[in-house]
């Protein structure tokens, strides 16, 4: 599992992830994602190059979310792929972080 970040204008960090999002690949980027997420107002996360996931990958988003939004801040997903979207809508994840389908939606998703 890989983790890159880029700030984009109005102090919106994206975060790119692409792999598996099972055990060992949420191990692998799960401190740098709470960290990143940490103090972060606006958090797009780019998810359209993950190609699992699994329950291990649903906490870290959801326990990051719940942070971010505790916060009074916003955090979406964007453009998971299709199997991907439906684990997510199946855990009723989507009702909880938004899945955004371009990145245009995504930054006004998180500006609101």
């Amino acid at each position: 599992m890989q983790l890159e970040t880029e700030s984009l204008p109005d102090d919106i960090l994206k975060i790119n992830l692409s792999g598996r999002m099972d055990v060992v690949g949420t191990q692998a980027i799960d401190l740098k994602f709470t960290s990143h997420t940490a103090n972060r107002r606006a958090v797009i996360v780019d998810m359209s190059d993950v190609a699992f996931l699994a329950s291990i990958g649903m906490r870290t988003l959801m326990l990051a979310a719940k942070a971010v939004f505790a916060r009074g801040w916003r955090m979406v997903l964007l453009n998971p792929d299709s199997n991907v979207t439906h684990v997510l809508e199946m855990a009723g994840i989507d009702t909880l972080i938004p899945i955004c389908r371009s990145l245009d939606e995504a930054r006004t998703a998180v500006a609101a």
